[in-house]
């Protein structure tokens, strides 16, 4: 099998979180041979996706945990299949790299997930889809909005659309003195939407993660508990991880998402549930397979490479 990897510079990488590097991890230990890529690494030529890469090999030496090797161009149909594992942020090039992908996956190479999944996809708007699960939601980019729909709820959070590990999220109550400021500096004064949700108070239990492969949801999610005083729960911003496993509302919630992402080609994601309410739906590169594997004993990254060789 001939994987390719398309992420960040893999010396940046934490290895004892990352989920990329659990992927890569199992792919090794499969006899894979893996093929290291970056953003930059990609291009086109007569209507075909090339891209120089490198061989990847892992080591346990915690100084020196990889190797590249064996560098080369060449065209990407070449390869079984290739992990689009860049983080954010959501800007033109990754646009661009979607389409490079997607000239690779209409000429035979397995991309997951889907370029045009990734391109349609944005991770908060998404939940309108889902309306039955979700907590009420208002995007807009108009301040009398917005501030009607404080007024109405009293109590909510307003976060960008392409914001990622928990930043620029604000939580605003009718009484904050900063009301003006915030939805000024989000929406850079009406030229950019933001969303609004009503605030869940079941954030103090943890915001969920539970990850789905091909449609189905792992049975067990990282509660990301607030670090106190915080409204967000994210690692990122200084909360931390607790297992659970999912109730029957969660499953639920994971019936009424999984078909439609399994439709549009995501065969990795992880979404994100406070109490009763999906708040996100995450599809670049979900996070936390390190964390349940380490809890739970599990091996996410098998029922991944399990998933992909039945499509291929």
């Amino acid at each position: 099998m001939h994987l390719g990897v398309v992420m960040d510079p893999i010396g940046s990488i934490n290895k004892k979180k990352d989920s990329t590097y659990a992927m890569l991890l199992e792919a090794q230990h499969r006899g894979w041979e893996i093929r290291y890529m970056e953003q930059a690494d990609l291009f086109a030529s007569h209507a075909k996706a090339y891209a120089r890469s490198q061989s990847l090999t892992l080591h346990d030496d915690p100084q020196a945990w990889f190797s590249l090797a064996d560098e080369s161009t060449a065209e990407l149909a070449a390869l079984d299949c290739i992990l689009m594992r860049k983080d954010p942020p959501f800007n033109m090039e990754y646009i661009y790299t979607t389409h490079l992908l997607e000239l690779a996956h209409q000429a035979g190479c397995l991309v997951v997930n889907h370029p045009q999944g990734l391109r349609d996809i944005n991770e908060k708007m998404f939940t309108l889809w889902f309306d039955q699960c979700t907590p009420p939601t208002l995007v807009s980019r108009q301040a009398d909005r917005l501030r009607e729909f404080l007024a109405e709820h009293q109590d909510i959070i307003l976060k960008p659309l392409d914001g990622m590990g928990g930043a620029s999220i604000f939580r605003l109550r009718k009484e904050d003195p900063n009301i003006s400021v915030i939805i000024e500096t989000l929406t850079e004064y009406g030229q950019r939407s933001a969303m609004a949700q009503a605030f869940i108070p079941e954030i103090s239990a943890g915001d969920k993660r539970i990850l789905l492969i091909d449609g189905k949801p792992i049975a067990y999610a990282l509660a990301r508990i607030p670090a106190p005083g915080e409204t967000r729960g994210n690692l990122a911003a200084g909360g931390h991880g607790e297992g659970v496993e999912l109730s029957e509302r969660d499953y639920w919630i994971c019936e009424q998402v999984g078909p439609t992402l399994k439709e549009r080609g995501i065969l990795f994601a992880g979404i994100d549930v406070i109490g009763d309410y999906l708040t996100e739906i995450n599809v670049t590169s979900p996070t936390c397979i390190r964390e349940l594997d380490n809890l739970y004993n599990l091996n996410i990254s098998a029922t991944l490479l399990d998933a992909i060789e039945s499509h291929l």
